[in-house]
């Protein structure tokens, strides 16, 4: 048994971060309605990350909103909002990401929601929360990336800022969702009483960035300072980076230089024997680095270094990864299908319970699909 089963989940939200959360609700045992608009649905259904389709819509869809039921209802409706608000009072969790203000207007707030069902627990999800000039942005990934700063972080210091390839802003707040969700449940189990769930993607991506915001918290201010040469870090020292080998890249991570300079046999290294020099002089260091790393194969400088337990690694394309018994051993790949003839390989829950991966072959429902079903089986009349 799953952690989660017997708990009914409504998922109204759109694109990633809402429907994150409700995924991993429903990969840990839930069960998940998603609540759309009978006229297309979740836009996500059309955000297309490259050309490729299945059953005329996004593979970032089906792989998001897998594993879930589709009720189609119009908010706007009050029919079908009277039918929602039947479904509400038997939920356990409402899921939602809307602007400020949207599910106000529908009558459906936290306040709204609680008077009909005072157990609930309601996780919303926000832009940059609910005060202040920035509440009416959009809240997207990118845009969030660059107003955080997240963004001068990455790339080489003669690189203009850099975004991260992925919709990280999105998934930690899913992610960041989940666990206050999960506390409150918790609360409820304890004494019945659910709660409010708020996270901003703002508040989120400032988290991620702790580590390095602390520092410049309490250094008086100092910014980030990319290394010119392979930055990896804006913050550590050399040899930290990936450098370009004779057939490939290898990934140095945190190591002594002199060490590195016996073991590489690259005399020039040697010489730094003061560590505060890895870090104030790391692109002079990283240069000797990449001259050298180029004279022999990412393997040989791995068979060096990994016996002496230099933090090393091979830098893998998908194509080798796949292929990898490293890989194929941790089992993240899974097949699911919305019917025999629509199927996706996708990754699985990266949690395991009780030693049990958890996977779940049902793909993502077409809009509406469990409508009928759904409102015979609640007793939901109109």
């Amino acid at each position: 048994m799953k952690p989660l089963e017997g708990l009914l989940v409504l998922d109204f939200s759109i694109f990633l971060s809402g429907p994150s959360a409700a995924l991993r609700l429903a990969d840990l045992g839930a069960r998940v309605i998603k609540v759309e608009r009978p006229d297309g649905g979740d836009l996500c259904r059309q955000l297309y990350i490259s050309e490729l389709e299945l059953d005329g819509e996004s593979t970032l869809f089906h792989s998001i909103n897998r594993n879930k039921e589709s009720f189609a209802a119009n908010l706007k409706d009050p029919i079908d909002l009277e039918r929602v608000k039947a479904l509400i009072k038997q939920a356990d969790v409402i899921v939602q990401n809307f602007r400020p203000g949207v599910m106000t207007r529908l009558g459906l707030d936290y306040e709204a929601v609680r008077a009909i069902n005072p157990g609930i627990v309601y996780g919303e999800i926000t832009g940059y929360g609910n005060e202040g000039p920035w509440v009416y942005k959009p809240g997207q990934d990118l845009l969030l990336q660059s107003i955080s700063g997240l963004v001068w972080l990455n790339g080489d210091a003669d690189r203009p800022p850099t975004p991260f390839g992925l919709a990280v802003v999105d998934l930690f707040a899913g992610a960041h969702l989940v666990q206050g969700i999960l506390a409150c449940l918790v609360r409820r189990g304890v004494s019945g009483e659910g709660g409010l769930v708020q996270v901003s993607l703002l508040e989120s991506i400032l988290d991620f960035q702790f580590e390095v915001l602390t520092t410049h918290l309490n250094d008086g201010g100092k910014l980030p300072q990319r290394s010119r040469i392979n930055n990896a870090h804006a913050y550590l020292a050399a040899p930290y980076g990936i450098y370009e080998t004779a057939d490939g890249y290898l990934a140095l991570a945190m190591g002594s230089i002199p060490a590195l300079g016996e073991l590489l046999d690259c005399p020039p290294l040697r010489e730094f024997t003061d560590s505060a020099t890895w870090f104030s002089e790391r692109d002079d260091i990283k240069a000797i680095l990449v001259d050298h790393l180029k004279g022999h194969s990412t393997q040989h400088w791995l068979d060096i270094l990994e016996p002496r337990d230099i933090w090393c690694a091979d830098v893998l394309t998908w194509e080798r990864l796949l292929r990898h018994e490293g890989f194929k051993v941790v089992d993240m790949v899974q097949e699911v299908a919305r019917d025999e003839d629509v199927k996706l390989d996708t990754t699985r829950c990266p949690i395991r319970i009780d030693g049990e991966i958890l996977k779940s072959g049902k793909g993502a429902p077409r809009i509406g699909e469990d409508t009928g079903r759904i409102m015979s089986e609640f007793a939901i009349v109109g």
